[in-house]
């Protein structure tokens, strides 16, 4: 008797400590730029690379620049359209893109501040590209149903005219703060190099150590990533934080048990737990390689938000979990933690699509295995 209740007591203590709500403990916090809000826009991967990009000046030159997301967007949508009419229709064009979209944009455009552009209507505080997407859309499904049988010379002006019209003309000179640029002199003042950031996922259908164009349909411009074992790319990340470098992130965000209400992202171990683990800690998991290519296989891990990731934490169990910086406001009533999300190690390890880091961040061994 005297064993059976020690047993129920024993069981009683690890069920409240299983509902125990978070207690988390902020291990690296790096500094970023201010949680905006995206808008009515799919614009995820502008917003969440820009705030890099702030991260990265700030850490650079010390100077805390809110950059222009719009001025990234006004000038991929036209590389989105020539893709999907070059290929005759049998492309991706969508919001989406991914963080190499703003890397290419910024090699080729530069870079401007948001008082410079903004891409919104006079008066108007809030992004809504759902009527510009939808006419873009009807005018490029035209193009490649060619009713006139020869496609006009005017399409690219004519996709440029809707672009001006929505989001606003590009600008070629401006000045911050009393002094003269264009873009590229205000990206070469920020010190922000686009070749010195690689790419890296971790997916067993390509060999490790290589780079390949990873298959998942927001990579319309064919961007190439290093291809790690899962525990390096996730070493990456911790090296990189742990070195003062933060780190863009490519993620899906299509989980029940991802809330930015209640500001975490797990995966128990219990998928009944699945609710009521975004209120207290439960156990997780455990994600191995071949676990997340399974779920990459089946659609159940798909590329469909990009966030930036800022920090560490640790709960009160000493579970690893990473402070992620949303684009979703700070609106109280629909996001935690001030628009941040809490990823646990388990969840970053298995719904991490890709990254983006400076080649710096790279831990040696990883660095050397691919050449950087």
């Amino acid at each position: 008797m005297k064993h059976l209740l020690f047993f129920f007591i024993i069981l009683f203590t690890v069920t409240l400590s299983a509902q125990e709500a978070y207690k988390f403990t902020t291990i690296t916090d790096l500094e970023t730029t201010p949680v905006i809000s995206q808008g009515i826009t799919g614009t995820c991967w502008s917003f969440s690379a820009s705030s890099f990009l702030e991260s990265e000046i700030i850490r650079l030159t010390g100077k805390n620049i809110d950059l222009s997301e719009m001025y990234q967007v006004r000038n991929t949508y036209p590389l989105k359209a020539e893709n999907f009419i070059m290929r005759q229709g049998k492309a991706q064009f969508s919001e989406g893109g991914l963080a190499h979209d703003v890397m290419n944009s910024v090699e080729k455009y530069g870079l401007v501040p948001e008082a410079v552009f903004d891409g919104l209507d006079a008066g108007v505080t809030t992004h809504n590209h759902a009527e510009m997407v939808a006419v873009l859309e009807a005018m490029l499904k035209t193009y490649v149903d060619n009713p006139g049988r020869k496609l006009s010379k005017k399409w690219r002006a004519a996709i440029e005219g809707v672009l001006d019209a929505y989001i606003g003309k590009n600008v070629t000179n401006f000045t911050y703060e009393g002094k003269q640029y264009t873009p590229q002199t205000f990206l070469s003042m920020t010190q922000i190099q686009p070749a010195d950031y690689v790419n890296l996922t971790s997916f067993t259908h390509a060999p490790f150590y290589s780079k390949f164009i990873l298959n998942i349909p927001d990579n319309w411009s064919n961007g190439s990533f290093y291809n790690i074992p899962l525990d390096e790319m996730m070493a990456t990340i911790d090296n990189a934080l742990e070195n003062g470098f933060t780190v863009e992130l490519d993620c899906d965000v299509s989980e029940k048990t991802f809330s930015s209400k209640d500001g975490v992202a797990v995966i128990p171990q219990e998928t009944e737990n699945n609710i009521k683990a975004l209120q207290g800690v439960y156990p997780e998991r455990k994600i191995t390689q071949e676990y997340r290519q399974q779920e990459f296989e089946n659609y159940d891990t798909t590329d469909d938000h990009l966030m930036h990731i800022t920090g560490m934490l640790r709960d009160q169990n000493g579970t690893k979990y990473y402070k992620v910086k949303n684009s979703w406001g700070t609106d109280e009533t629909r996001v935690a933690n001030g628009g941040y999300v809490y990823f646990s190690e388990a969840y970053m390890r298995l719904k991490a699509i890709s990254i983006t880091v400076h080649q710096d961040a790279v831990p040696k061994n990883t660095a050397k295995s691919l050449s950087l």
